[in-house]
């Protein structure tokens, strides 16, 4: 079974710039899409039946997977001056 990768890249296409000036000027930032990055690898492998992992845990992967990519778009917003909807308001 075909399993499709998110990259951060190919999920946030017209912020491919931010994306890489983000990941060289920000630690923080770099850090959570590089955790994102390999846990959507390491959910690609257990979806193609690579890696066994139960049920039960693949799910919470794939919670804090889009945990980490809310973080990420959360950030994205920020620093294109938006609002990252941290404020509630």
């Amino acid at each position: 079974m075909h399993v499709e990768h998110h990259p951060l890249m190919n999920d946030f296409p017209e912020l491919r710039e931010t994306l890489h000036t983000l990941r060289q000027a920000d630690h923080h930032f770099a850090r959570i899409a590089g955790e994102y990055e390999e846990l959507d690898k390491r959910i690609c492998r257990v979806e193609d039946g690579v890696e066994t992992l139960d049920e039960a845990c693949l799910n919470s992967l794939k919670q804090q997977r889009v945990g980490l990519k809310d973080d990420v778009a959360r950030m994205l917003r920020k620093a294109k001056g938006e609002c990252c909807g941290s404020c509630g308001g």
